[in-house]
């Protein structure tokens, strides 16, 4: 038994279909309007193809390299959300639990003891490592 409108008979119904069928698929000029073009820049401003040469282009923060950027990445990892704020051997404790690989673990015992660290940040400045020096 097939579903169709009461109204028409299948014939009417398959023509209606395929009146609409370009605007439902996109397959007909249904977007290609002139109206529906995004406007060009204006007289006083950069074209949008531009791209600006400056060392930040990579999304690497002010004050950090892409090397400390991903070492930085690399440690949070291993440390979980619920583990901070958190002293070096809740830190400790939690990146074991979290499969931290043997250098990492070395790192964190590092840490000076008797300081609750609030972020990856704090963790990784105390380590002696720069965190970025602006942020967005």
């Amino acid at each position: 038994m097939e579903r169709g409108n009461s109204k028409h008979g299948p014939r009417l119904d398959d023509e209606m279909s395929r009146e609409v069928s370009g605007t439902v698929q996109g397959t007909t000029g249904s977007r290609a309007q002139e109206w529906r073009q995004p406007e060009p820049a204006g007289e006083d401003q950069a074209d949008a193809t531009t791209i600006v040469n400056t060392e930040t282009r990579s999304g690497v923060p002010w004050g950090m390299t892409p090397v400390e950027v991903e070492q930085r990445s690399r440690l949070g990892r291993f440390i979980s959300l619920s583990a901070l704020p958190g002293t070096r051997e809740t830190l400790w404790r939690n990146a074991q639990e979290n499969g931290a690989p043997e250098d990492l673990l070395a790192d964190l015992a590092r840490l000076p003891s008797g300081v609750e660290f609030q972020t990856v940040s704090e963790v990784w400045a105390a380590l002696g490592h720069p965190n970025e020096t602006q942020r967005w």
